[in-house]
């Protein structure tokens, strides 16, 4: 479907994203204004403000292109949620690991962008609620999360994915463990690390369930230990592919979900810090549509 409403299409960039190119983003509108789609490009100023955009009940746009990371695309599916008929989504791949990208096999090139929004092609994008916030890729309580609050925002933007190497090594060495309680549909487990997943990967190229963002259903990933050689052994399983059949993995689908701990463990979704437990999780039947080969 071609984007009417006028033939706009807006572009909501975030500047302070990994990667970002305004030369890109102009070769991109100036194909797509070729193509004849008039393009607005919106350049955030705030944290927030891409939800504000997304919730705004009379955005007059069909097709809003995000171009930032996987955490501004969480954005706006948080706008979405109180918008009556929210617009098509489409995502130029800004930010530091573009999980949601790589899920869905989205181009890198400007031309091919351009082509993929004018084309208008959609896939339906289920997603997840932690204490209703939606997730389109995990929600997670433990060692994870943990390192995602404590990366400084400057290392990410200097060194990217590595940073979260960094700071995952000078946290894994002094942090003290703590124990999660996680019920899955009525059933208790326990754990040191939980992640609830909406899609097959995980921090990058991954595999650690099956399905996708594009299928319904989530998955949970419980891990019985995490210190330094159990983390190690599971990362070398999840390099293989293979974190379902490591020694004290657990990977089961679930509805509705609790992580629970007798203190505040640290809590992430999508990549970025999200207070800490207790975490309700469940599925939702909504979704939105996403512009996607």
């Amino acid at each position: 479907m071609v984007p009417d409403m006028a033939g706009k299409v807006l572009i909501v960039a975030n500047p302070t994203s990994g990667g970002y190119s305004a030369e890109f983003l102009d070769d991109v509108r100036n194909r797509l204004e070729d193509l004849g789609c008039k393009t607005e490009i919106r350049l955030t100023r705030r944290a927030g403000e891409i939800g504000d955009i997304c919730a705004d009940p009379s955005l007059p746009v069909q097709t809003l292109v995000v171009a930032g990371g996987d955490g501004s695309v969480n954005e706006a599916l948080t706008g979405f949620q109180n918008h009556p008929a929210p617009p098509q989504l489409g995502i130029i791949p800004f930010g530091t690991a573009n999980v949601l990208a790589l899920e869905l096999g989205l181009p890198r090139n400007a031309k091919a962008i351009a082509e993929l929004i004018r084309r208008g092609k959609t896939r339906q994008l289920h997603y997840g609620l932690a204490n209703g916030r939606p997730f389109v890729l995990m929600a997670s309580a433990g060692f994870d999360a943990e390192v995602v609050h404590a990366v400084p925002l400057s290392l990410k933007r200097r060194l990217g994915k590595l940073a979260y190497v960094i700071t995952a090594l000078r946290t894994g060495f002094k942090r003290k463990s703590a124990s999660l309680k996680v019920i899955l549909d009525g059933e208790e487990l326990t754990g040191k690390l939980a992640v609830a997943s909406n899609a097959r990967h995980y921090g990058g190229p991954f595999v650690i369930c099956p399905g996708g963002a594009t299928d319904p259903g989530l998955h949970m990933l419980v891990l019985e230990r995490d210190d330094p050689w159990s983390s190690f052994c599971y990362g070398v399983a999840l390099l293989m592919g293979r974190i379902h059949k490591a020694k004290g993995a657990l990977v089961r689908p679930f509805k509705t979900a609790s992580i629970l701990a007798t203190g505040a463990v640290a809590a992430q979704v999508d990549g970025d810090p999200f207070g800490a437990t207790p975490l309700e999780i469940r599925q939702t039947d909504k979704t939105v549509p996403i512009l996607a080969p």
